[in-house]
């Protein structure tokens, strides 16, 4: 399990990290490794109100694109289903979403999230 850092003690002392530095002196850092080669991670404040600040991550470029691929492969066969008996564009388009998958999942889409 992470250790945390953040109020210690009643005072809001910060526990020491290893080496004897505390987690401030070193930066704060997430990567810093802990006693026993665990991982520091910093103290997320549960009160109500209080500001935390979250790194800004949108995924990459190549999620993206899998992912417009697949929503247009699922628009493209619902129109295909409305408008007319058009399976052929229908099928097409179960293809192409299941394309879009196939590239989302080799490109690890699922390792993009916080």
């Amino acid at each position: 399990m992470a250790q945390q850092f953040g109020p210690g003690t009643a005072s809001g002392a910060v526990r020491p990290a290893a080496g004897g530095a505390t987690a401030m002196s070193a930066g704060a850092s997430v990567a810093a490794g802990g006693a026993g080669g665990e991982e520091i991670v910093p103290f997320v404040s549960q009160v109500p109100g209080t500001p935390v600040h979250f790194p800004s991550f949108h995924g990459r470029a190549i999620s993206w694109i899998s992912v417009s691929l697949i929503m247009v492969a699922f628009v493209i066969g619902g129109l295909a289903l409305v408008f007319g008996p058009t399976w052929w564009l229908f099928w097409a388009s179960v293809g192409l979403a299941g394309l879009g998958t196939l590239m989302a999942l080799a490109v690890g889409i699922f390792d993009d999230w916080y």
